[in-house]
């Protein structure tokens, strides 16, 4: 499926403190797979300005959708709105919000600042208005083709792509819900929409475990263990197919993709294991990263987003720490360099977006908990404290995290807004584990 996207976005270096800009965007939403056709998300608007006071969630009020699937439209937005937790979808008290023109000071005494309109059209497209009430006016407009079946995965995701582009219109930020996640349940890999709907297998990743996206959000590399070991998948999400990326000794697992999509990295030996970097569109063969010796394990590689160094799990001083080197192997440095504790590993280190943070998990004797290490001074922030918390994986947005924890009385995959700590539980059933949040799915070719 071929996919375009253009961006006219918000001024380089602005921050949403006092004076919002407003721009024209356009961005490209996901059509069936199945379809392989281009459809288009159109925003038109004018620059002006929308005042929010900086650490606080702006109102934005959901007027009744019309059109086919109008309820499950409106309520998409809103829990999407109010998931990526820059933003409060406003509930009018006593019910809808009253019919006819539209009221500014009425929506301004309920606390919004924005106020959303959206119908269905006869064609099948979303069409969103999005209001200033300071201004009283039309800001924006969002049309988005909607993907037949109705309330089908791609017509969701769909949905969703416009709920981003609302919270981009209001804070600048654009959102996260036009992403999934992959994960392991039952020994095979499933996947989820963000919001939690539309779990599902993915058919053929029998005996799949620890997931990596690609940055297209086309591909996904996993570990599969099979009758003669473990090897590296590179699975085609468009066609189905898979092929095995070729490893060095019995097992190899923890795959990540490199920010460019060009290199695969991944672990691999027979006695300790080595990392080793690969195309993962050709048959060359990998190449050595590091050099362990006898059964020294270095394992769970992450990039940086610029693709210029890789985070990794090293047992080489006699326990598992966190490490930091160049992408060709070079420059290793240890990153994990807080005091120890009784029985400590730190492990499944996750580089966020922004390049400033590696998120991590921490196992003592009295538990497992998550935490993220500033890169640049080695500053350490908590980030759980209940049960027992594993496989950290950011959102494109660098402010959420999904990760396995048993808090709910079985592992299960929760999401963590790391600026508020404010939790939700992504999926229930069966246990749950080795989450790996997808890149933007807007673009998938």
């Amino acid at each position: 499926m071929s996919m375009t996207r253009r961006t006219a976005g918000p001024p380089r270096g602005r921050t949403p403190i006092v004076a919002v800009s407003l721009l024209v965007a356009i961005v490209a939403v996901s059509a069936p797979r199945s379809a392989r056709s281009q459809d288009t998300t159109r925003t038109q608007g004018v620059r002006i300005g929308l005042t929010y006071t900086p650490g606080t969630r702006p109102g934005v009020l959901i007027t009744p959708v019309s059109g086919v699937a109008a309820d499950s439209v409106r309520e998409i937005i809103r829990r999407d709105l109010d998931n990526g937790d820059r933003v409060t979808a406003i509930a009018p008290p006593g019910g809808e919000v009253p019919a006819g023109v539209l009221s500014y000071p009425l929506y301004a005494q309920m606390g919004a600042l924005a106020v959303v309109q959206a119908s269905v059209t006869g064609a099948g497209s979303l069409h969103v208005a999005v209001h200033d009430v300071a201004q009283a006016r039309v800001v924006n407009v969002i049309d988005v083709p909607l993907p037949l079946p109705v309330l089908g995965p791609e017509w969701r995701l769909a949905v969703h792509g416009a709920s981003d582009e609302i919270e981009r219109v209001v804070t600048e930020q654009r959102g996260i819900a036009q992403t999934r996640v992959l994960f392991e349940r039952g020994g095979r890999l499933w996947m989820v929409d963000s919001d939690g709907a539309n779990a599902h297998p993915i058919p053929g990743t029998e005996g799949g475990m620890s997931p990596s996206w690609h940055p297209s959000g086309r591909y996904l590399a996993y570990c599969l263990v099979a009758n003669d070991g473990q090897h590296i998948q590179l699975r085609d999400m468009v066609t189905g197919t898979t092929t095995r990326v070729p490893g060095h000794g019995a097992s190899s697992n923890t795959p990540a993709f490199s920010p460019d999509g060009m290199t695969l990295v991944f672990a691999s030996g027979s006695d300790g294991f080595d990392l080793f970097a690969a195309s993962p569109f050709s048959k060359e063969a990998a190449q050595r990263l590091t050099a362990g010796r006898g059964s020294v394990s270095n394992q769970q590689p992450t990039f940086s987003p610029d693709g210029r160094r890789v985070a990794f799990l090293s047992d080489r001083s006699g326990r598992p720490e966190v490490y930091i080197m160049d992408a060709d192997g070079t420059n290793v440095d240890l990153l994990t360099t807080m005091p120890s504790a009784p029985g400590s590993k730190r492990t499944n280190p996750d580089w966020s977006p922004d390049g400033k943070r590696v998120a991590f998990q921490w196992e003592t004797n009295s538990g497992i908990q998550l935490l993220a290490i500033n890169v640049r001074d080695r500053s350490v922030s908590g980030l759980t404290s209940e049960g027992r918390n594993e496989d950290p994986s950011w959102a494109p947005d660098g402010r959420h995290l999904v990760f396995t924890s048993t808090r709910s009385g079985t592992k299960q995959l929760w999401i963590l807004d790391v600026e508020s700590g404010r939790l939700r539980q992504l999926v229930r059933g069966d246990r749950a584990r080795h989450g790996a949040w997808s890149p933007r799915l807007d673009s998938v070719r």
